[in-house]
């Protein structure tokens, strides 16, 4: 319990405890003004009463409030679910999107990296032809010099029909 409340409690046990210790007191009657005539009446008993009747007022209005507290707490509890369910569906949709935009971006560049592959590959044909052709030519060049070569030792060898051998 709150001190709060033990406290109304203690007020209300020593009210109480006043009470039947001057009960005596509280029922003596009394005569009593009122605005429009006197009465006979007990003057303690009926300040008693407007007391218990102020404080059973006072704890309806504590249950009024705290219902009402209690009410708008479920009402508030209500929408916050409400708002964290849209914000969930909201943070999914997101996900949903960024997911859709990873996938087409990485198919954007494997696209982009086939084109290149392709390329690539064209530019390695195209220089693999060059090289063929340059070393076939080199091949044929070389071949020609070597029959070149081949026609001038031949010709050293004969120059005039006999053979011009170092063995002779």
């Amino acid at each position: 319990m709150r001190f709060r409340t033990l406290f109304l409690f203690a007020v209300l046990a020593l009210t109480v405890l006043f009470a039947l210790l001057n009960w005596q007191a509280f029922t003596t009657p009394t005569t009593l003004w009122l605005v429009f005539g006197t009465v006979e009446a007990p003057i303690g008993a009926i300040m008693l009463a407007v007391t218990f009747l102020l404080g059973a007022m006072c704890l309806a209005f504590l249950i009024y409030v705290q219902g009402a507290a209690l009410m708008d707490s479920r009402r508030h509890a209500k929408e916050l679910q409400l708002q964290r369910d849209l914000v969930d569906k909201a943070e999914a949709s997101r996900f949903t999107e960024l997911h859709s935009f990873v996938n087409a971006e990485m198919r954007a560049a494997a696209q982009i990296n086939a084109d290149m592959l392709a390329q690539i590959l064209a530019r390695i044909d195209q220089l693999e032809q060059h090289n063929s052709v340059a070393l076939q030519e080199t091949g044929n060049s070389l071949s020609a010099y070597i029959g070149e070569l081949e026609d001038r030792l031949e010709h050293r060898r004969t120059p005039n029909g006999s053979a011009n051998d170092p063995a002779h």
